[in-house]
């Protein structure tokens, strides 16, 4: 695969699929706050407030804070709030389920090409394209339906100069964030989870509207505890670039963290995002002071394991134990990964901290058993197992 420029080590992909896809681009969460909640990403993901949209700047019905990563400035996210009752999209979507994911964005080559393609292929469209134009040009976006009231965002930028799209300014307000850097370069995949019976659906719906592939699944017994079970299906651009792992709940004594979530949650939806670093151990380190939560750590027995191994771990093998860093060695190279607690009051939306080493292009699967047993000691906590 050929590749382009690099941000901090992490090469950036040439773009090779039918969609002109080039890469992901923002991911958008809807709030009931959008200054709590962008904050709480500045301090404590390391990111920095880059953009704001609101009242001072036209925008009367809502509000939107543009945070972008200072080790790559593509890796962003938009945290978004109702200013108004009738801002019916908004509060609705918060409403039912809380603080979460309303879309993630696709840069494209040419909007209206792919969302042709897109609806040609079977996509329930949710918003046509439209432009968003000012002085300093225009962005296109067009929009198609994913999961219950997801949506996935084509865009293109070519157009324009300006901050970020029309109606952005640079921040009008200083937080004064005091935070260590956490050295978070880009989104590595995003996880939906859906009702029972549904993930087939949802896989061949994504792979016949953009025209992916199905990369990995994950049967009756691969994924399982004692208590609870699920099955996973990776659907992927065939080039690589957008990488999208969708779960459902399976058969098991006692309650999965995917029915967990959609009970909670109202709804199917985006579960977590998994965000590259080139240093996992320096990230997670500072994302633990800035005041992160993870998962609990697996046991000694876990890590005991892994030092029998011969797989040429570069990593100091005590630093990942005494951060909680899993380990999950495929063929010649391994992956090292960590998992926050949810973010918000709900136990829903949660990110994953990802390092990929020697070629490594699976999901954790020799990890599964000791995350999915942390997973089901918080759910006993609040429970809900």
């Amino acid at each position: 695969m050929e590749m382009g420029i690099c941000y901090g080590g992490i090469p950036t992909r040439i773009h090779n699929n039918s969609m002109g896809i080039r890469a992901y681009d923002y991911v958008e969460f809807y709030v009931g706050s959008a200054k709590m909640v962008a904050y709480w990403h500045a301090k404590a993901m390391g990111l920095d407030i880059v953009g704001y949209k609101g009242p001072e700047t036209d925008s009367r019905d809502r509000t939107s804070f543009l945070l972008a990563s200072p080790d790559n400035p593509n890796f962003k996210i938009m945290i978004t709030s109702a200013l108004q009752p009738e801002t019916y999209d908004v509060q609705n979507f918060v409403n039912r389920h809380g603080d979460g994911v309303k879309r993630w964005s696709v840069e494209v080559d040419d909007v209206e090409k792919t969302y042709a393609k897109a609806i040609e292929n079977g996509a329930t469209p949710s918003e046509g394209p439209f432009k968003l134009e000012d002085k300093d040009g225009y962005v296109m976006q067009a929009r198609i339906k994913l999961y219950d009231d997801a949506e996935i965002n084509f865009i293109n930028f070519d157009n324009y100069k300006g901050l970020f799209m029309p109606g952005f300014e640079k921040p009008r307000f200083n937080f004064q964030v005091n935070k260590q850097p956490t050295g978070l370069k880009g989104i590595d995949h995003i996880v939906g989870n859906v009702y029972i019976n549904q993930m087939d659906y949802w896989s061949q719906y994504i792979n016949a509207s953009l025209d992916f592939e199905t990369f990995i699944e994950f049967g009756p017994g691969d994924i399982s505890t004692k208590y609870s079970a699920l099955l996973s299906k990776v659907v992927r651009s065939k080039d690589e670039i957008i990488k999208n792992p969708i779960n459902e709940p399976y058969d098991g004594l006692k309650k999965s963290q995917i029915e967990e979530y959609i009970n909670e949650y109202r709804g199917s939806g985006i579960q977590h995002i998994a965000i590259l670093t080139s240093d996992i151990i320096t990230s997670v380190k500072n994302l633990r002071e800035n005041g992160v939560e993870f998962l609990d750590d697996p046991p000694e027995a876990y890590y005991d394991d892994i030092a029998s191994k011969d797989f040429g771990l570069t990593e100091d093998l005590e630093k990942l134990k005494e951060l909680g860093i899993l380990i999950d060695i495929e063929g010649k190279g391994y992956l090292l990964q960590i998992f926050t607690k949810p973010i918000g009051d709900r136990p829903t939306f949660f990110y994953e901290i990802i390092q990929r080493r020697k070629g490594a292009s699976g999901f954790g699967q020799g990890n599964f058993q000791a995350l999915f047993e942390s997973i089901e000691r918080e759910q006993e906590r609040r429970g809900n197992l």
